[in-house]
């Protein structure tokens, strides 16, 4: 089996990554609607030695590819990072790779798995993101998983000849739970 249910919602499911889908990631990873939001647009990524962060994971992170139910089709993934146990807190972070598959509410329900995933399996407290202030779809889909703006970093990304601010949002374990 290509992939396996780690974690299983209404339409997806996430599955730890599968290294013979590095030539998928190395797609994504240049197209510029995807890359641009991580920084990483003005590099190229065209090997899988060059993917070597998202297959050879240090402690504390955990990535798992977004899969859809229907047809076993990876088109995104999702990552629990920079996990804390002492502090119980962790980052996540996300993107949709394929096009056709944005502003499907994909990626909230792909969040709401992580998140309940990092809260009642990890037992977290606080889950910490961060997004450039100009990805509305993105921010409204945090919004709609739960999160709170927490914090920004005034012009802190370069992009297309202007600076954008950096908004950080969290959610807490018993905001969560509440939902």
């Amino acid at each position: 089996m290509r992939y396996f249910r780690k974690m299983t919602g209404e339409r997806l499911y996430l599955s730890p990554v599968n290294e013979d889908d590095a030539g998928i990631y190395a797609r994504w990873m240049n197209d510029e609607a995807v890359a641009v939001n991580f920084g990483q647009y003005p590099y190229t990524v065209s090997s899988k030695n060059e993917l070597k962060w998202l297959f050879e994971l240090d402690e504390g992170i955990q990535r798992y590819a977004i899969v859809l139910l229907d047809g076993d089709v990876m088109i995104g993934v999702v990552s629990l990072q920079n996990i804390d146990h002492r502090n119980r807190n962790a980052f996540i972070g996300i993107f949709i790779g394929e096009a056709e598959h944005r502003n499907r509410g994909y990626g909230a329900e792909a969040v709401r798995l992580i998140l309940n995933y990092g809260f009642n399996t990890h037992n977290l407290n606080n889950i910490m993101l961060s997004v450039h202030a100009d990805n509305r779809a993105a921010i409204a889909c945090y919004k709609k998983a739960g999160f709170k703006e927490a914090g920004r970093r005034s012009e802190w990304v370069f992009k297309d000849g202007r600076y954008i601010d950096k908004i950080y949002m969290e959610m807490l374990e018993r905001e969560f739970n509440k939902r």
